[in-house]
């Protein structure tokens, strides 16, 4: 593990935030927080991952060396029952909340894609672009949540130009101009941001009453539009045409098809419009 230093973020769950130039994979590098014992809530961030990874294997993020945030956050709970249901959905309706706040101009206009993405207006008009990844890994009742937010890239490699998105070209859209620049601090201030949403959402949520699905279906991408979806392993199994009209109890996607409204947890979700 590469040289870690802590960094004075504001972090709700009153856990350190550790910073890295370079890593391998910040997943792998909150695995080794657990070992060390440190806390429910504790974070790793790094400017550039040399073998970020994606949900699916040969699906790598790729990221440019620091203009965007990418991190893990290690929760801690007293067993596998404790673990919150549909944590990566809840952790992208909490990222998607903090990019508004971080953007304001951005309000309501972000979208959480089943079931580990976050999307973003596009300059082409009505368009949506991936700007967020997530990905879930759990070793007994511990939980560690990678993610990946684009945020001040501008260029992409050309196999995901037109796909992804960021922040900084959002707001060149929504400003009537090219791509906003972003203060070398924005990663952290969002990072912040994340982190008091997400506290919010997993500890707080229980005590305001607020039902997550809910809010989740109201930026539900896709929601009420015939999609195809690809049961099982991506590229794999059958193949389910319909409309997409939720989310189950524990974060199923829930499509309505010719034999009535089916629930799948696993799969590849792509639109038919």
């Amino acid at each position: 593990m590469f040289y870690m230093k802590k960094i004075p973020l504001n972090n709700p769950f009153a856990a350190p935030v550790f910073h890295l130039e370079t890593t391998g994979s910040t997943m792998l590098d909150a695995r080794n927080l657990a070992s060390l014992n440190e806390p429910h809530g504790s974070v790793v961030v790094a400017d550039v991952q040399e073998a970020g990874r994606g949900r699916i294997a040969n699906r790598p993020w790729k990221s440019e060396k620091g203009k965007n945030l990418l991190f893990t956050i290690l929760l801690r709970y007293p067993g596998i029952a404790a673990i919150p249901p549909a944590l990566t959905l809840r952790t992208g309706l909490a990222l998607a909340l903090a990019i508004e706040d971080f953007a304001p101009t951005l309000q309501g206009r972000l979208q959480v894609k089943w079931p580990n993405d976050v999307m973003i207006p596009l300059p082409k008009a009505g368009a949506f672009g991936k700007t967020a990844g997530i990905l879930t890994e759990g070793d007994g009742a511990n939980v560690y949540i990678g993610v990946g937010v684009n945020v001040g890239q501008t260029e992409f490699p050309a196999d995901i130009r037109g796909k992804a998105g960021s922040i900084a070209l959002a707001l060149g859209k929504t400003r009537g101009g090219e791509a906003s620049a972003l203060p070398p601090d924005s990663r952290f201030r969002l990072l912040e941001a994340f982190l008091q949403r997400l506290y919010a959402e997993l500890e707080g949520s229980a005590q305001t009453g607020h039902d997550w699905r809910e809010r989740l279906e109201e930026r539900l991408y896709m929601k009420g539009r015939k999609v195809r979806f690809i049961a099982g392993a991506a590229d794999s199994g059958r193949v389910v045409e319909g409309v997409l009209c939720g989310i189950g109890l524990w974060g199923e996607l829930l499509i309505q098809g010719q034999q009535g409204t089916e629930a799948f947890v696993t799969g590849e979700l792509r639109s038919l419009d």
